[in-house]
């Protein structure tokens, strides 16, 4: 037994001398051009494939309305800035310089093949080590990711290249208002009903990481900080868009946003027609989607950015979701 501990206590020596010697003097080639031996390569794919399935989300925690084209669409504008560069678009490769990384980003509509929803989403949330893939930039905004699924979802369902083209292009009014203009996405805010300072301390607050979203914080670091102002009255001059159909019970919503209940206190005291704040946003007429998103966010502790940040997140901190659909539908209907 001594003998077979020696043996055993001197192989881990030798390894761990042999694996100090690849460190130190540079003994594996790391050249992207030689790439990995297939061997590697299969052991890597195998164990993402397998850490993928064993961490992902439950099938039932897939929301229901992946196939919404609004949301579709939120998720196709975010890949068009931030993805397309390595996965390239449906019906498209990418560029030689892309191709010819080590391990190689598969092209778009290979890469969603073998993966169901929840395992997209994993993957678009939490990213891959040693790929490039990043994770996504707001950590807890999985409701941004299902945007990104859902658009992933198409693709995989067989969205040709003319859809991409329909759902990605910039119109006349520039990148931002293809999202929150009069032909954006209703899942997207409307920000003509919005103050341009509100804007821009939302822009700021997105830049900073003060205020979390993914797409938002993408959004922001393209332009400069000298920008913001400029900007933001441009954004709040937007026309209108057209007001999508409203469901839910607005009755509801009214009560609670007069009254109150509870620990929930009245929304009218600071959202209503007498607030005169810039800083303090207008609900009247916000789409249904993003307000119910928005007050689910500050319910559970993933909103913020502002200085009246806790006063609202108090005031959500108590609301069921019955509650946030009523509010959401009425305010969306005044």
């Amino acid at each position: 037994m001594k003998h077979v501990i020696a043996t055993l206590a001197g192989l881990a020596v030798l390894g761990a001398i042999a694996g100090l010697a690849v460190v130190f003097f540079g003994l594996f080639d790391t050249s992207a051009r030689r790439g990995h031996w297939a061997i590697t390569d299969w052991a890597m794919h195998t164990t993402f494939e397998n850490a993928v399935k064993w961490r992902a989300p439950a099938a039932s925690e897939v929301p229901p309305d992946l196939d919404d084209p609004a949301l579709i669409e939120l998720g196709a504008r975010h890949y068009a800035s931030a993805c397309v560069t390595c996965h390239a678009t449906p019906g498209r490769d990418a560029d030689a310089t892309i191709a010819a990384m080590v391990p190689h980003p598969p092209q778009i509509q290979q890469a969603v093949k073998p993966w169901q929803p929840q395992h997209l989403h994993w993957i678009v949330d939490q990213g891959v080590k040693m790929t490039g893939m990043p994770a996504w930039p707001a950590e807890g905004r999985k409701d941004e990711v299902w945007a990104v699924v859902a658009f992933l979802n198409a693709v995989r369902d067989g969205m040709t290249a003319e859809d991409y083209t329909a759902l990605t292009q910039t119109g006349e009014q520039g990148y931002c208002a293809s999202c929150h203009g009069p032909d954006g996405t209703s899942r997207a805010p409307r920000l003509d009903i919005l103050s341009p300072d509100y804007i821009a301390a939302s822009l700021a607050a997105y830049r900073s990481g003060a205020r979390a979203s993914g797409i938002m914080q993408h959004a922001a670091s393209k332009l400069p900080a000298t920008a913001d102002a400029r900007l933001a009255s441009a954004m709040a001059d937007l026309p209108a868009p057209p007001r999508p159909a409203v469901t839910g019970d607005a009755d509801a919503g009214a009560v609670l946003a007069d009254q109150g209940a509870g620990e929930v206190p009245s929304c009218l005291a600071c959202h209503g027609p007498q607030n005169r704040n810039p800083l303090i946003p207008s609900l009247d007429g916000q789409g249904q989607s993003y307000l119910a998103a928005q007050l689910r966010l500050w319910r559970d502790g993933h909103r913020g950015g502002a200085a009246r940040a806790p006063l609202m997140a108090q005031a959500a901190q108590q609301l069921t979701d019955d509650q946030i659909a009523a509010l959401a539908a009425y305010f969306a209907m005044r």
